[in-house]
């Protein structure tokens, strides 16, 4: 099955062997967003205040759509019948697995960058090494200024000065006074 969503962006195959380009996954998470119930960020002290409620103990739940269920008046006063509490309920559940997939993901995206930035970095570190032992031969003088650029940002290797001993000096130390012996 090929998926088009913009003609801007080339056809994706669904069955996962082509790989995307971010601004390919970009665009799908995009279009994923406008298909999610409630969706969107909460201010600080919004959810502040819904986490409690949230954190409600499983059995009370459950209990409290029972009592919902067996009285007609229960269930009117809070506007909710036990069937549709009970999608309710059946939807949180169905929702935290779309939530722990994507806690996956972002941790997977998250390791596969620090791989992509060590990677880079490594390569960074080995271009410096050897523009150093280059250096040393006059036909590769064009390098100069780029090494020296290239020492002046390294952060790793570089010698720091060293910092000054701040602690007030401290009194010597005097034994105290013996008292005398006295002898008869």
């Amino acid at each position: 099955m090929i998926q088009t969503v913009d003609p801007r962006i080339p056809a994706i195959a669904a069955d996962g062997t082509t790989p995307l380009t971010p601004e390919q996954i970009v665009e799908q998470l995009r279009i994923l967003r406008q298909h999610i119930p409630d969706f969107g960020p909460l201010p600080i002290p919004d959810a502040r205040a819904l986490r409690t409620t949230a954190r409600i103990d499983p059995q009370f739940l459950e209990a409290s759509i029972h009592i919902v269920g067996a009285s007609p008046h229960i269930s009117k006063a809070v506007d909710a019948g036990a069937p549709a509490l009970l999608t309710e309920r059946d939807d949180i559940a169905r929702w935290y697995g779309v939530e722990a997939e994507l806690r996956t993901m972002l941790t997977g995206v998250a390791s596969a960058n620090l791989s992509r930035r060590h990677r880079l970095g490594l390569t960074a570190l080995q271009a410096y090494a050897i523009g150093r032992q280059l250096i040393r031969q006059k036909q590769h003088a064009d390098l100069l200024p780029l090494v020296a650029d290239l020492r002046r940002t390294n952060r790793y290797g570089k010698k720091r000065a060293p910092q000054p001993d701040v602690k007030p000096p401290q009194p010597p130390t005097v034994p105290p006074p013996t008292a005398p012996v006295k002898t008869s």
